[in-house]
Parts: structure tokens; C-alpha cells; sequence
């Protein structure tokens, strides 16, 4: 019987085998979160509008488009949400997420622009010292910036 599906699958080819493979496996968001610090070591962390009220801040985070690299995804969403402009580093968390959800996480550093922040997801932004983050935090982002904190 293998012997047959694996003929069988071997005569589909190209196209055809892509699509059933398509069906068969999940899909899969990807979320991209950027720990942004500044010049003195400060975490970029935002209120989002969107987030549970429980935990409305974390860091500027939001989900990849098909083709863009991470760390544009990083560079883009942080402009979005800011205007602020950032450098992509290091990689420093991938993992599984809620449901089809797979996290990225890359260390930033702020580079420059005015913050002005988008009022339809972003209520507040602040620069914060890892040793003094807000209630409310997201966990994950709390363990994020605890864990890539080097300090002098």
C-alpha cells in the first residue's frame, strides 16, 4: 500500500503535490516583537488600544507579511506604531504561540525619528528602565526584556 500512495504521489508532481501539502498542514501566523532600547539601555514599551486591560502593554510587536524578512517586520511595525526608526540585532526568542501563532522576538536599537504614535492601535509609549517596567506588562514581554538585559 505505501508503495502505491508513494507512486501515486511521485506522479502528481509540482503544483498538484504543493496543494494537497497546503491542505494537509497547518497555517501559521507569524508574530514579530522588537525589544527597542535606547541609547541608555531603556525598553521601548507601548500601551496597545487592542490588548486585553489586564495587559495592555508590551513591546511594538505585530505580525509578518508574506516575504518580508523579520527584521523588517520589526522595522516596519515599530514605525507604524511610533515613528520611531530602529535597527534590527540580534535574535533572541522563537517559538510556538497561541494556536497557529509562531513568536519572533529580535533585540532593536533606536536609531532615530519622532514619535508619534498610531491612536487606532497604540494608546501610550514610554521609555523604561528594565529594572522599573509597568503593571500590566505581558509576561512574555517581561521574561523578553529581563532575559536579553546585559547590565553594565
Amino acid at each position: 500500500m505505501k508503495r502505491l500512495i508513494a507512486r501515486i504521489w511521485l506522479g502528481l508532481r509540482g503544483s498538484l503535490q504543493w496543494r494537497i501539502l497546503w491542505l494537509a498542514h497547518a497555517k501559521f501566523m507569524v508574530g514579530v516583537t522588537g525589544v527597542v532600547r535606547d541609547e541608555r539601555g531603556r525598553v521601548l514599551l507601548l500601551r496597545h488600544r487592542l490588548w486585553s486591560p489586564r495587559h495592555p502593554w508590551g513591546l511594538p510587536t505585530g505580525c509578518a507579511v508574506k516575504g518580508e524578512r523579520f527584521e523588517e517586520t520589526v522595522v516596519r511595525e515599530v514605525k507604524e506604531e511610533t515613528g520611531l526608526d530602529v535597527r534590527t540585532g540580534r535574535l533572541v526568542h522563537l517559538g510556538s504561540g497561541y494556536r497557529l501563532r509562531v513568536e519572533v522576538a529580535y533585540e532593536a536599537e533606536y536609531v532615530g525619528g519622532v514619535l508619534a504614535l498610531d491612536p487606532l492601535e497604540i494608546l501610550e509609549a514610554r521609555w523604561c528602565s528594565p529594572d522599573d517596567l509597568p503593571d500590566g506588562l505581558q509576561e512574555l514581554h517581561r521574561r523578553l526584556i529581563l532575559d536579553s538585559h546585559s547590565p553594565d
